[in-house]
């Protein structure tokens, strides 16, 4: 994803030629809410309860409570409440799927395209920094792989870094890990339904209480779940919808203006570590606790 927002950028004239206009918000939307909703098939609800009712109770609270802190930091500092959302719903979630399908339900205005770019930049970072990091930190507290696979899962922010760091440790510590991780992925549907609720009546996409792509996502974990769904199919399933969201970040790429994102300063980058320490702290205070 990171190199399709650069390649992105760097064709960031495009945007001026009304014949790449139509093309671009295609990608920009339709592509994005379609690899989003064909996220669901990679979860099942099995998979899920097998991490424990405290664990998961845990994480979820984990996942709600980063999102509120990011909305309290948003509207207390320069960046507003609308990047509070996305940052933390990004960090909280799965990193730069979640950013896009938020902003997929959030208002849009002037500055929508940049700040979903600048989630995605700084979550992308951040959880790289973190799939090499945390793998040493729980050597320090001595935690077992099964621990370890839950705070590797439930505090880095993109799956593939979740994979890496979990598998790095042990195969036990990776698959935890990704189930832990893909819990958090199935929490994207309420939280989106939910922050299309309340923001309704901000116009645009906003404006839609129940978007179709959360629909999808959530049938798509029903029928998965239920077994109807073969792993051929679910593996290719999951491959559109990776190639959707790199399209859709390409195109919001192109959209975004590399001076405006210069022009923003620290804040942004500021914000989403403080909610990253947060979502580790949080985690980390379960697993003492013997979630």
């Amino acid at each position: 994803m990171l190199f399709a927002l650069l390649l992105g950028m760097a064709l960031h004239f495009l945007v001026e030629d009304p014949r790449c206009q139509p093309g671009i918000d295609f990608a920009a939307r339709t592509a994005l809410r379609l690899g989003v909703g064909l996220l669901g098939a990679r979860i099942t609800f099995d998979e899920v309860w097998g991490l424990g009712l405290g664990a998961v109770a845990w994480i979820a609270a984990g996942v709600v409570l980063t999102i509120l802190v990011g909305l309290l930091a948003g509207r207390t500092g320069p960046m507003g409440a609308r990047f509070g959302v996305l940052s933390g719903g990004a960090v909280a979630i799965c990193g730069a799927s979640a950013a896009m399908a938020l902003a997929a339900v959030l208002p849009r205005d002037r500055t929508s395209e940049r700040d979903t770019i600048l989630v995605v930049v700084s979550v992308t970072a951040l959880s790289t920094l973190a799939m090499v990091l945390y793998p040493m930190v729980v050597a320090v507290f001595g935690l077992t792989d099964h621990e370890t696979g839950i705070f590797l899962g439930a505090t880095i922010h993109d799956v593939a870094q979740v994979v890496g760091a979990g598998y790095s440790v042990s195969p036990e510590a990776g698959d935890t890990a990704t189930i832990a991780k893909l819990f958090r992925v199935a929490m994207l549907m309420p939280v989106v339904l939910c922050i299309g609720l309340v923001f309704r009546g901000g116009g645009g996409a906003g404006a839609a209480p129940l978007p179709l792509f959360v629909l999808g996502f959530a049938a798509l974990v029903v029928v998965n779940s239920a077994g109807l769904v073969p792993g051929a199919v679910a593996a290719g399933l999951s491959a559109v919808s990776g190639w959707c969201l790199v399209t859709a970040i390409a195109a919001l790429g192109i959209k975004t203006s590399l001076k405006a994102l210069t022009e923003v300063g620290a804040a942004p980058l500021v914000m989403m570590v403080g909610e990253t320490l947060f979502l580790a702290l949080w985690i980390g205070a379960g697993l003492w606790l013997g979630i």
